[in-house]
């Protein structure tokens, strides 16, 4: 289970601290008013962010551990949350996904594999502020002002997840928040791409298809759902309904 790292720092500055050392976890999240044997796990590496360290606690009654991942990480998702807005924010300015894909991860990947990758983050960000403005839009339009005020449209998930306490996160998804994939409790219908091969890479320098929507930075898809607030989705008999 992951718990926001409350912290100020960058990440060099984390790395260079050692912060994780000094991580604390007051209380177990499953048991707030105390009677179990909360106790430190040690920590384990962040692959994708070099010299990154996660703290980890242990409730040996739950049997469950706790990741306090700070600020500045993604949730679910590998990266910080300022790459994967940039990510989005390039999708956003590009002509076409395709071209957006193939500029961030050039010949690291086949064309197919990269729109696949772009496409999990551009989703990923639409539901979190989705759901961020569902939970909260009185601070999510607070946060609109103050931004426009300022005149400072960057960094904009990192300042949300700064903003939210611990309990909304948990209830917001990746990479904003720390909700679980709804997919695994059936909920959601699994978007895994067909079995087989990738086409072909000649693909790559193939001409870009016209008619591709663009997705929306992550401050034009606050706006967008504070006038239009998304439909709330209802379960009945395990399937969603909207309405």
């Amino acid at each position: 289970m992951q718990v926001p790292l409350r912290t100020a720092s960058t990440v060099e500055a984390y790395v260079a601290n050692k912060e994780w050392r000094s991580a604390l976890l007051p209380r177990c999240p499953l048991h707030p008013h105390g009677g179990c044997s909360l106790c430190r796990h040690g920590s384990y590496k962040r692959l994708t962010t070099p010299g990154v360290r996660i703290a980890r606690w242990y409730c040996p009654q739950s049997r469950r551990t706790f990741s306090l991942l700070p600020d500045f990480l993604a949730a679910r998702l590998p990266g910080l949350l300022t790459t994967i807005e940039e990510a989005v924010i390039l999708a956003d300015s590009a002509r076409s996904i395709e071209a957006a894909a193939d500029e961030l991860r050039g010949l690291d990947i086949s064309l197919p594999s990269a729109v696949r990758w772009l496409r999990r983050r551009i989703r990923a960000v639409r539901l979190s502020i989705e759901a961020a403005v569902e939970m909260s839009p009185q601070l999510m339009s607070c946060f609109m002002a103050e931004a426009t005020s300022r005149r400072d449209f960057s960094s904009i998930l990192l300042r949300l997840r700064a903003d939210f306490a611990p309990e909304v996160l948990a209830r917001i998804p990746a990479p904003l928040g720390f909700q679980c994939d709804r997919r695994r409790n059936g909920q959601l219908p699994d978007r895994q791409h067909d079995m087989g091969p990738d086409p072909g890479c000649d693909a790559r320098y193939a001409a870009t298809p016209k008619g591709i929507q663009r997705t929306c930075s992550p401050f034009r898809l606050i706006s967008q759902h504070l006038s239009h607030p998304p439909p709330k989705t209802y379960f009945e008999f395990g399937r969603p309904i909207d309405v």
